[in-house]
């Protein structure tokens, strides 16, 4: 298993979307919420995803087409 830390920035449209749910029902990654802060028309998110590395880079492929601001900030490689 393999995990990346990635922190997300939504603007006033993005915050409206369920991205992450998207993520868990159509991704094979578990998606676990470390901190956030989220209001009417600004947000941001830092999340891991957790699973095969090809997943998470599906995963975090898709997330730069919704209009978030996408920065990964750690991945680890598991066994």
């Amino acid at each position: 298993m393999a995990k990346a830390t990635l922190n997300l920035t939504a603007g006033k449209e993005a915050v409206k979307e369920p991205w992450l749910w998207r993520l868990a029902r159509d991704f094979e990654v578990q998606v676990n919420l470390v901190k956030a802060n989220v209001d009417t028309d600004f947000g941001w998110v830092q999340i891991v995803l957790e699973g095969p590395v090809e997943e998470i880079q599906r995963a975090t492929a898709w997330l730069m087409t919704t209009g978030l601001h996408v920065e990964a900030q750690e991945r680890a490689l598991g066994a």
